[in-house]
Parts: structure tokens; C-alpha cells; sequence
């Protein structure tokens, strides 16, 4: 147990079974303080307070699951939305399986929203998440459908999320129901090292008309440098007129409805 379950870290009761640590075995160890369940069914090495990271980090490496941080929350960890204040900690995650039950039944402060991967952009086929806990920063995969690795906590453990490109896509995909216009604003504004290298394959790929003319709108909007780089021929746009607020005001360059104040935010 203590070679293979790093402390802090969640398993299932399937996990365990695998690695020969029996119904009853599992039992002894809860008893005697070796292991905790912080929900039916899923244990872990005390260590402290659980946090959002160490779960997710198990989902990906303990349990081999195709998931990420995406959204708001992967631009969070790259320093770019931590700023904008938020009632409740939503944690986005995106994966093209069906992630496990007791993820919403942990106890946590934060709250795991879950979210089809393919729903707009194509899956990645990343079948689990490629990395180990013993990898260094050198040892990192190259990660398909600009997803990137990145390291958290004393261990530095590897964590899979959302480049900033794809991040943002996934951001837009939010608006207006849970993001609002005012804030993806203010994370474009400090979006200035985007690359359009990675960004040029994301705008082709995605089958969202509202996701691919918002990122277009927002870049037009900012004049970052980057956005004089990607080749809009081939970014396919759809045709028609997408009402995204009620009452707004119609951008005729998008054919989109953007709210009558975007231009005092300015």
C-alpha cells in the first residue's frame, strides 16, 4: 500500500481489488487509520484536507481515465482568470467517458461540473491521460487536441488541462448560460501570448458557429497580435443570425447579438 498509493491520492474499491487489497483487507485498513473514504466506494492514504487537484490528478493517473481541467477553471491555473470573482468554485471537466458518481459526492468546497469533450471539438483519443506520477517536465508527452500537462503540489505532480487556446474555446462554449460577456472580456484582454499555431487547427476543427464567431468577435475586439496570424479562409463561420442575449445588439460582422453596453467596457 505504501509503494503503490501515493498519500492524498483516491482510489476505487476496483483499484484496490486489482492490486490485491481484498473486501475484508480494505476493511482492516479504514479501521485502522491507513485508509479513509471520503465517499462509498473510494478510498485514500490520509493526508490532510482533500483538494480539487488531488482528485483529479487521481482520475488521470491512478485510474487512468480520458479526463481534463478545461474552461474557465484550466485558465484559472495558468494565471489568466483568477482574478474574476466567483460565488462557487466550479471545477470543469471534460472527458469523453462518463466519469465516476462518487466524484460529486466528495467533500469539497468546490463543485465538478462535467462536460462531453466531442460536443463541439473533435475527441483527442486520449484513452487515459499518458502520464505517471514519477514523470519530470521532461519526461511530458506531447498531448493531441492542445491539451498540455502541467505540474501541482509539493510532488509536482502531473496534471492534464486545457492549453489557453483550447481553454478559451471551451470558455465561449459557456456563454451566455454560466459565463458572462463582461468577464470572457476581461480574460481576452490578458490573452496576449496566444498561439495561432494552435489555435488555427482548434477554429477549423470546431463545429460550434456561436463558440468560432465569439473567438473572432472578442479577437477583433483586442487587436492582440497573434490574431493577424490566423487564416480566417478557412475558418468556416455558417450562415444566419445567432441570438446569444435578449435585447442585445446585433454585430453585423459575426451576425451575432452581443449586449447594448460591450462598447463601455471597452
Amino acid at each position: 500500500m505504501l509503494r503503490q498509493l501515493p498519500e492524498g491520492l483516491l482510489v476505487d474499491a476496483g483499484w484496490l481489488e486489482d492490486n490485491g487489497f481484498s473486501r475484508s483487507l480494505r476493511s482492516q485498513y479504514v479501521d485502522g487509520g491507513w485508509l479513509e473514504q471520503p465517499a462509498r466506494g473510494v478510498y485514500r492514504r490520509p493526508r490532510g484536507p482533500l483538494a480539487w487537484e488531488q482528485v483529479v490528478i487521481s482520475l488521470q493517473a491512478m485510474l487512468d481515465l480520458p479526463v481534463s481541467v478545461g474552461g474557465r477553471t484550466a485558465l484559472e491555473f495558468q494565471g489568466y482568470a483568477h482574478y474574476l470573482r466567483q460565488t462557487q468554485q466550479d471545477i470543469h471537466l471534460y472527458s469523453a467517458t462518463k466519469l465516476p458518481g462518487w466524484l460529486h459526492k466528495l467533500p469539497l468546497k468546490a463543485r465538478f461540473l462535467t462536460h462531453n469533450r466531442s460536443r463541439f471539438l473533435p475527441d483527442t483519443g486520449l484513452a487515459g491521460s499518458g502520464v505517471s506520477l514519477s514523470m519530470t517536465p521532461d519526461d511530458y508527452p506531447a498531448l493531441p487536441g492542445a491539451l498540455r500537462v502541467m505540474q501541482w503540489g509539493e510532488w509536482k505532480w502531473p496534471l492534464v488541462i486545457s492549453s489557453a487556446e483550447r481553454a478559451f474555446l471551451e470558455l465561449l462554449d459557456e456563454l451566455p448560460t454560466r459565463e458572462t460577456f463582461h468577464d470572457v472580456d476581461m480574460i481576452m484582454e490578458g490573452l496576449v501570448n496566444l498561439s495561432p499555431r494552435r489555435l488555427q487547427p482548434l477554429l477549423e476543427q470546431a463545429t460550434s458557429v456561436k463558440v468560432k464567431r465569439l473567438f473572432l468577435y472578442f479577437a477583433d475586439r483586442h487587436r492582440h497580435q497573434w490574431a493577424a496570424h490566423l487564416n480566417r479562409d478557412r475558418i468556416t463561420l455558417g450562415k444566419g443570425k445567432r441570438a446569444l442575449v435578449k435585447g442585445g445588439r446585433l454585430d453585423r460582422t459575426y451576425n451575432i447579438t452581443i449586449p447594448e453596453d460591450m462598447d463601455a467596457l471597452q
